[in-house]
């Protein structure tokens, strides 16, 4: 069958892994995915089939035990995934942004100790910027690290950690004065540190709680919550990069690559909504024949699979661009922002298709309904992205008069 979204000048690997994720994702994510998600229970058997499968350590260097592979690659697998349950695609996309912000940016000590335990999945990783008042401001970051000796003692609360229970190494961005005079810009006041913990909830180690996973529309399955410092002692040498004032920098990075991902569980998820649609167009019937036969059944259903086709290509492109070595914030702020309203159109039109049982949870654009609206806050709203693109957009269009 002719599938939308390909994508053109894959190697044969990159299409071996594609078609091993693919099978993987029809055969052990799909059949499950909508029953988990409504016990909201973490699917422990899909992630260990993951890890065998070397997901975890897809962009991780092979000088470390991962497969090497680039973000392209790693984006397209996410787009599988994500078709799938998108949740499943979260959960490998925090440890992602993890693993890829020690590769960029740790010490070699740093790399040694976590990359080829993160490659293997024995290391689950999460990051962590937001605060209970901050939303899209990171520069209102009140969280702080105060230097103690050979350590920094660390206090606040920060929200919305995907993977928050079950990670064992939290990326925390804080504010850290230490060596940065009284008004200097707050993104030149921020580190981030590398907290290691035992995953679960409640005190997971001194001075280190995660209360519990906070109850959510949609995105079950995956544990969001919060994180308490109050007292939290960590070494110098878990500072990333080993050097304080970084963190704001090390972060955008990692988001810069995760705003790819978020777009690519845009198109993932925005594929299994047109795939619904169409099924229950061709099997549904009024007025005598299929309602896939009805001309404006047709239209949006053309519709649905020209804004699959768009974001997909545009996602590609900002992946593309970044494995180049270019800079890619306008190309990934754009792919995010339109992969992402592009879903949130194409499952409600699928969800329209099916009438009055796409409000029943017996049917799985039910799921997808309330999956969608995540992925317009995710990584920034629609709001940032477009302030993103639009002063991007002035730097190369700046007039000289």
């Amino acid at each position: 069958m002719a599938r939308l979204a390909q994508t053109h000048g894959l190697t044969d690997v990159q299409q071996e892994i594609l078609s091993t994720v693919r099978d993987f994702v029809d055969k052990e994510i799909i059949p499950v995915a909508t029953e988990l998600e409504h016990r909201d229970e973490y699917p422990q058997d899909i992630v260990d089939g993951l890890k065998e499968l070397g997901v975890f350590g897809l962009m991780i260097p092979e000088e470390y035990g991962g497969l090497g592979e680039s973000l392209l690659t790693y984006a397209l697998c996410v787009e599988e995934i994500a078709r799938g349950w998108m949740s499943v695609s979260g959960i490998i996309n925090t440890h992602f942004i993890v693993a890829y912000m020690l590769k960029q940016h740790g010490t070699q000590e740093q790399k040694d100790t976590f990359l080829p335990r993160m490659a293997a999945g024995e290391v689950r990783g999460a990051f962590s910027m937001s605060e209970p008042a901050l939303g899209s401001d990171v520069s209102a970051i009140t969280s702080k690290a105060v230097r103690d000796g050979d350590e920094y003692v660390l206090n606040g609360q920060k929200m919305w950690l995907t993977n928050g229970g079950t990670s064992t190494l939290v990326a925390v961005l804080v504010r850290s004065d230490e060596g940065h005079p009284e008004g200097t810009a707050p993104h030149k006041s921020m580190t981030t540190f590398l907290v290691e913990k035992e995953p679960g909830f409640g005190e997971v180690r001194p001075g280190l709680t995660i209360p519990g996973k906070i109850d959510k529309m949609g995105y079950k399955g995956v544990d969001t919550t919060e994180l308490i410092m109050d007292g939290l002692r960590i070494p110098a040498n878990r500072v990333l990069g080993g050097v304080t004032g970084r963190g704001f920098y090390q972060m955008m990075d990692g988001v810069e690559v995760g705003r790819v991902n978020v777009a690519a569980r845009g198109c993932g998820v925005a594929q299994r909504a047109f795939e619904l649609g169409a099924r229950y167009a061709q099997q549904r019937q009024t007025f005598g024949k299929p309602i896939a036969q009805h001309q404006a059944i047709q239209f949006k259903l053309a519709e649905m699979a020209t804004k699959v086709e768009a974001a997909h290509a545009m996602m590609v492109n900002a992946a593309r661009k970044k494995d180049s070595g270019e800079r890619n914030d306008l190309e990934a702020g754009m792919a995010k922002y339109l992969a992402s309203e592009y879903c949130k159109e194409v499952v409600e039109d699928a969800f329209r298709i099916h009438g009055g049982y796409g409000f029943s949870k017996e049917y799985e654009i039910e799921r997808l309904y309330r999956e969608a609206p995540m992925l317009l806050i995710g990584e920034g709203t629609a709001e940032i992205q477009k302030m993103i693109i639009g002063r991007r957009l002035l730097e190369e269009y700046r007039f000289q008069g």
